[in-house]
């Protein structure tokens, strides 16, 4: 059986952060059009039911868990571009972080991301919202060891070329 000939053009990659020979690239925005993105993730902290009920009533000694970890999302959601090396850095326009408290020890967190730009901000939305909760480990760490980070996810996004996705 003869050898296949060389293609001169290869398929596109499925991966856009891949090239055709196989390595990792930055991806061309150059050509894109300026949309408004934006991107909600969440994630949700399981901890015992008192060590919410300290973080409510701002017992913990190292300070305000909530108004801590607000912060450190907004600043990871501005400098994720440092932290994921095939990102772009974006300037973004918007940056909020929500928490919402539920029975059982449950602690939700949530990240809108918004940017007028040649690419999406779900990368931002999911840094923001994972910073935000390991901060709040880490501020309750001493009372709960046991806490565990569950359910990060991408909730919704929109603008850019694929439009609107909503988690199911």
């Amino acid at each position: 059986m003869a050898p296949r000939p060389a293609r001169k053009n290869r398929a596109k990659p499925a991966l856009s952060h891949i090239d055709t020979s196989g390595r990792a690239r930055m991806v061309d925005v150059g050509a894109k059009a300026v949309t408004e993105r934006v991107a909600v993730a969440g994630a949700t902290l399981v901890m015992k039911p008192a060590t919410l009920k300290l973080i409510k009533s701002g017992q913990i000694v190292k300070g305000e868990v909530l108004a801590v970890a607000r912060v450190a999302g907004i600043m990871a959601a501005k400098r994720t571009h440092e932290l994921i090396p095939l990102c772009h850095p974006l300037p973004i326009n918007v940056a909020s972080i929500d928490f919402r408290s539920r029975r059982g020890g449950r602690l939700e967190v949530r990240a809108t991301v918004a940017v007028s730009g040649k690419t999406g901000v779900e990368m931002e939305a999911l840094t923001a919202v994972t910073t935000a909760a390991l901060t709040v480990y880490d501020m309750c760490k001493a009372v709960d060891r046991e806490m565990t980070i569950t359910d990060v996810c991408l909730h919704e996004k929109s603008g850019g070329r694929s439009g609107r996705f909503v988690r199911r």
